[in-house]
């Protein structure tokens, strides 16, 4: 080995120990500074993570971060995020409006899906890629939901309970989707074997529902034990450790047992979520959460290609359409359905004219799965980034048609007759 070799070498092998830190400062510096410009112009922080991803990214000049690296960090944001659903899913809420919100959101989720296939088959997709495709625009954003509703002060009235409901079962159907999506993704020129394929989807889906019985039985009896235990040692730092911990080890168990990380992450926050200190747990567990999921869409920026804007305008406007005219048409057409009030109709249709995090995972690992072309999921990145930065404006225009919350002059009528 030549002198100049072994300089490159330890070059190399330098740039490869800093390549953590780099990624870190470079994502969350940048998230931070493209955060705080997104929220003065109003919009979703969202978006500005998602810029400083594209920046960091290999599509743009300059600096770019580690891409085996960030995806690895955003896998745990994913786990993250899915464990803070579970410690913030509410069954007994869910129930209150499961007569609007379960049919609305199914039936919004196959209207997206059919129209994604539509859109998908005319631009020259495969059936399985089309249905993909379809399927990732069908699920909105809880965080992008939950700003616009805490900024209307409606999170706690009778349409944030709709809108959360709603967004409740659309995430449920999406964590199943998640673990049945490998068995149903079949490479293209491979023999399928339906019963081989049958008996496949039945013995992973008697391993989730196996796996979900243990947790919500005994790991219900089990992990609050743990938490109360570690709480009496009064540390603030081993009490967070062991909220991770379970978090962590039993998402990991769950992708042992049938590849899904987000299901046990999901079921882990669903079993402290009824715990004693459940509440202590997603406080304690929040900030890492936050931090993680910024890396997450950071990931995800770094992931888009901005060329398409310009190459494909038409496809993305084709897109975009499904999540703001189409979803919020289907939404309009079950609340009305169902005799609720315009202003209740408008604001749910206006609340899920987006697209978010489970979006992008589901998009991720169809191509990784071979289900998608990267070309597809940059469709859908470009589209999500536009309906999260213009959900803004679809309040205001659903404002102006009689979306605007009227100031409370007395306790509004409960809704219980109608869901």
């Amino acid at each position: 080995m030549t002198h100049a070799d072994v300089a490159q070498h330890a070059t190399d092998v330098a740039n490869h120990a800093d390549s953590l830190i780099l990624t870190l400062v470079g994502g969350f510096v940048l998230a931070f500074v493209f955060g705080m410009l997104a929220n003065r112009m109003k919009l979703s922080p969202l978006v500005g993570y998602l810029v400083a991803g594209v920046i960091v990214g290999p599509h743009t000049a300059g600096f770019v971060a580690d891409q085996e690296l960030a995806p690895q960090l955003a896998e745990i944001g994913v786990i993250l995020l899915m464990f803070g659903v579970g410690l913030h899913f509410s069954l007994a809420d869910l129930m209150k409006v499961r007569k609007i919100a379960i049919p609305g959101a199914l039936v919004q989720i196959a209207a997206a899906t059919a129209l994604g296939w539509g859109l998908g088959r005319l631009m020259g997709m495969g059936d399985v890629e089309a249905v993909l495709m379809g399927f990732a625009l069908s699920v909105a954003s809880t965080v992008v939901l939950l700003r616009a509703l805490e900024e209307r002060k409606q999170v706690k009235g009778d349409v944030g309970k709709i809108a959360m409901g709603w967004l409740i079962v659309e995430d449920l159907v999406i964590v199943i989707a998640l673990v049945v999506l490998p068995l149903v993704v079949i490479q293209p020129g491979a023999e399928v074997n339906g019963m081989q394929l049958a008996a496949s989807m039945g013995w992973t889906l008697f391993k989730v529902a196996a796996f979900t019985a243990v947790m919500l039985v005994v790991g219900a009896k089990v992990l609050p034990w743990v938490l109360v235990r570690i709480a009496h040692t009064k540390s603030r730092e081993l009490f967070t450790l062991g909220v991770l911990a379970i978090a962590l080890g039993i998402a990991w168990v769950a992708y042992a047992l049938f590849h899904s990380f987000a299901m046990g992450a999901f079921l882990a926050g669903l079993v402290l979520n009824s715990s004693p200190l459940g509440h202590n747990a997603a406080e304690r567990s929040l900030p890492l959460r936050d931090a993680f999921a910024v890396l997450f869409f950071v990931s995800v920026g770094m992931l888009f290609d901005w060329h398409i804007l310009i190459e494909r305008p038409l496809a993305v406007l084709g897109v975009l359409a499904i999540i703001i005219i189409g979803k919020s048409l289907a939404a309009l057409a079950i609340t009305t359905a169902f005799k609720l009030d315009k202003a209740t109709s408008l604001t749910v249709a206006a609340a899920l004219a987006q697209i978010g995090e489970f979006s992008f995972i589901l998009t991720k690992m169809s191509v990784d799965l071979g289900g998608m072309s990267p070309d597809t999921q940059n469709l859908i990145l470009a589209a999500a980034l536009l309906s999260i930065s213009l959900n803004p404006f679809v309040f205001a225009l659903i404002d102006r048609w009689g979306g605007k919350p009227k100031p409370p002059v007395k306790e509004a009528p409960p809704v219980s007759a109608l869901i």
